[in-house]
Formats: C-alpha cells, sequence, structure tokens
C-alpha cells in the first residue's frame, strides 16, 4: 500500500507540473508499476466455501470444486493440486519453514501414535489418524477463532483448523469431498491487471524510442 501511495503521489505531481514528456513518462510508469504492485501485494488471496476452493492469485483466478481437489500441501510454498495433477500455487497463504518444520514433526508423532495403536489391535488410539487422507491431511475437525492459522504461523500447515474464511475441514465432515464435487476447473486471466501494465510497458517502449 505504501509502495502504491508513493507511486501515485510521485507520479500525479509529475503528471501535472511536469514539462516536456515528463507528464507522459509519468502517465507510463503510473500504468505499468501500479498493476504490477498492486498484483503482488493487495490481490492475492484465498476464499473457501462449501462447494469450492477460489484461488486470486496475481495474474490469475483460479476455481476449483472439491470434486477436483486432490491434495493441499506445503514445500517451499504452498499449492493445491487437482485431479489431473495440475498444480496452482497459494500466493495468498506464505509458507513459514519453522512452522513446517513443527508441522512435519507432528505429523511424525501422529503417525507413530497410529503404528503403536495399529500394533495394539488399534485401542487407545482411535483418534489419532481421523481425517488423514486428501484432501487435508491430519485434520482433526476443530474449529479455531480468529482464523485458520495459529498465532505466529503463518502457513506452516493449510487445511487442518479452518475458520473463519476456511469453513469445516472437509475430510472430517465428508470423507474429503464437500458439496460441490460436480464441475471443472476453471483458470482466467486477470485481464484487469496485465492490459493497463501492458500499455504501461508499451508507452514506455514508445518513449524511450523516440529518445
Amino acid at each position: 500500500m505504501l509502495v502504491l501511495a508513493i507511486v501515485a503521489w510521485l507520479g500525479i505531481d509529475a503528471v501535472v507540473v511536469g514539462e516536456g514528456r515528463t507528464p507522459w513518462l509519468a502517465l507510463a510508469v503510473m500504468l505499468f508499476l501500479g498493476p504490477v504492485v498492486f498484483a503482488y501485494t493487495l490481490r492475492p488471496a484465498v476464499f473457501v466455501n462449501d462447494d469450492r476452493l477460489r484461488i486470486r492469485n496475481p495474474l490469475r483466478l483460479i476455481v476449483l470444486p472439491w470434486g477436483q481437489v486432490a491434495s493441499l500441501r506445503s514445500g517451499f510454498s504452498n499449492e493445491v493440486v487437482d485431479e489431473s495433477g495440475t498444480k496452482y500455487q497459494l500466493w495468498a497463504l506464505p509458507v513459514s519453514l519453522r512452522a513446517r518444520s513443527k508441522a512435519a514433526r507432528h505429523d511424525a508423532r501422529a503417525a507413530r501414535a497410529a503404528a503403536r495403536a495399529d500394533a495394539r489391535g488399534g485401542q487407545g488410539g482411535s483418534g489419532s489418524g481421523r481425517g488423514r487422507g486428501a484432501p487435508w491431511a491430519g485434520c482433526r475437525g476443530r474449529r479455531r477463532s480468529g482464523g485458520g492459522r495459529r498465532p505466529g504461523q503463518p502457513a506452516g500447515r493449510v487445511g487442518p483448523r479452518r475458520t473463519g474464511p476456511w469453513t469445516n475441514c472437509v475430510s472430517c465432515t465428508s470423507g474429503g469431498r464437500g458439496a460441490g464435487d460436480a464441475g471443472e476447473v476453471t483458470v482466467r486471466w486477470a485481464y484487469e491487471i496485465i492490459a493497463p501494465a501492458v500499455a504501461g510497458a508499451v508507452l514506455l517502449g514508445v518513449l524511450w524510442g523516440l529518445g
């Protein structure tokens, strides 16, 4: 937001009081930088309801019905994988390496507990593996107030404990599928971002070429 304010302030000032080619250069820079900065800072978001997962990335809008979601995983970035194997990054949910390590240790402990419970015939550990599997591994169907992430833990694990914009955990409520099984994955380019940025780049190129 601060970067956008600075670009707008300097650009408008140059357009108003500039001379010669300065106003056109300022306009071209604003057309190019404004959409790009907005796309990579304020635009990214993830929306979830009972029917679909909606991902708003810098340059694309992806809508996945729950029936098309195969898994959601965290590596160096958070990403969702559809049934065809196509991966989509979640720009709005950055990965915390510390939180990811804690989640990995938690999963390892849960796996060991489940293995011990299986060795004892399933007694005393029947809840440890509940909800493991696509699309939300390790979910225990809990609700947490104030959003789906613990304070200080930015998306080391996505999916379990989803609240706020995240509804009840899918794998616990309906066996890994939501109400919106039907439908296809749709991907739309953000032309409202791309068009002005391209126009600004073309105008900059023309002004540069004219010397």
